[in-house]
């Protein structure tokens, strides 16, 4: 296959990674939807919630559906879904509503999360895989960047902020078609398990089994902050949602560059001197959260979650992709199966946040899942 061929199959594949962005939505929308109905932090983590459940529930059964209907439709549907997802909302604006929309986000995510990076590693040779995959995840933290602008350009401009539904739809619908139409040869998995029992046994590897709570824990810190970060600017500052709302595109901002920094540095340096810097880079975050209030330096700890989060994911899932090799599928179902971690952190977060009456305790909770990762990093070979 020649470059322009690859490069041909591959635009498709990462504006499916920009829709796949839009998953973190749920922090920018969870803010607003929490003042309009006047919800508690706990009830507020439940759309979140909502959304991340569905990764455990329905990661491993979609290892299974793309071994037999193929990556490339497993993506297509999932894009289908989440134009569904988007569509929901705009036929009333209330909690049930959401709750069903983000759930929908929570379906065509799982299915797009399990099924696109076995996809590209159709198309990228397994040396260059993880710095790959980041610069999907660089792609994927465009969209992740812009959902709290265009919901705060949305509410300042028109009054609306769920303007932002019509607009990431005609995305989701726009990529639906294009990955639709392209065609992408897809190798055969013949060791592949045919239930989910023996999918679930692989969790038996060590390196299998950290890199699975490994997930948990990144994904929590990713949807942590994204949630957290405005509720802080107000709890710190006394500002209102649609200034506070810009922590989280700075956060999202920072993982932008940190995913553009990753595709060079991996394709160059070690990963796991890499793993250790970013895990670093959070600690430092998380410390200064809790214990300074001054904006300069809540925004920098901010930026500093970003950079530091930015790459932990593709290094975890390219290097448990590689152990079994012949098992893409599957462990790629397990690893996105991980993403489970947006629903149990937010959630101790909330309870946490309620008991304490302060956002610091919630960021105790993502203390814990950062003093993992550093467990993690001593694991994982250069």
């Amino acid at each position: 296959m020649t470059q322009k061929n690859i490069l041909l199959k591959l635009l498709p594949v990462m504006l499916a990674f920009f829709v796949m962005g839009f998953v973190d939505l749920v922090g920018a929308i969870t803010n607003f939807v929490k003042e309009d109905f006047n919800l508690s932090d706990s009830v507020a983590k439940m759309l979140p919630a909502m959304t991340f459940f569905w990764f455990f529930v329905l990661s491993v059964p979609t290892g299974l559906l793309v071994n037999r209907i193929g990556r490339r439709k497993t993506v297509v549907l999932s894009l289908a879904v989440t134009s569904l997802a988007l569509l929901v909302p705009m036929f009333g604006y209330n909690f049930p509503l959401l709750m069903i929309s983000f759930g929908l986000l929570g379906i065509g995510n799982t299915l797009i999360q399990v099924s696109i990076n076995p996809l590209i590693s159709n198309l990228i040779n397994e040396d260059k895989l993880a710095s790959a995959m980041t610069f999907g995840q660089f792609v994927k933290a465009i969209a992740s960047f812009l959902g709290p602008v265009v919901a705060t350009w949305a509410s300042v401009v028109s009054g609306n902020w769920k303007l932002l539904f019509p607009i990431f739809m005609t995305v989701s619908i726009l990529a639906t078609l294009w990955l639709g139409t392209t065609k992408i040869e897809e190798e055969k998995e013949p060791g592949a398990s045919l239930n989910v029992f023996n999918c679930i046994k692989l969790l038996g590897n060590g390196v299998i089994l950290f890199s699975f709570i490994g997930i948990m824990c990144h994904v929590g810190i990713d949807v942590g902050i994204n949630t957290t970060a405005p509720e802080i600017m107000k709890e710190y500052f006394g500002i209102s949602r649609e200034d506070a709302s810009f922590a989280s595109s700075v956060y999202f901002l920072f993982r932008l560059t940190g995913c553009l920094a990753g595709t060079f540095a991996l394709a160059r340096w070690s990963g796991k001197t890499f793993f250790i810097i970013s895990v670093l880079l959070m600690a430092v975050a998380i410390a200064g959260l809790i214990f300074f209030h001054s904006k300069e330096v809540v925004y920098t700890c901010i930026a500093l979650a970003g950079l530091g989060n930015s790459n932990i994911f593709p290094i975890i899932v390219s290097r448990a992709l590689l152990r079994m090799p012949g098992r893409k599928n599957e462990v790629s179902g397990l690893m996105i199966m991980g993403l489970i971690g947006g629903t149990v952190f937010p959630l101790l977060m909330g309870k946490a946040t309620d008991l304490m009456n302060t956002q610091a305790g919630g960021l105790l909770i993502l203390g814990i899942a950062v003093l993992y990762l550093f467990f993690l990093s001593s694991k994982l070979k250069k």
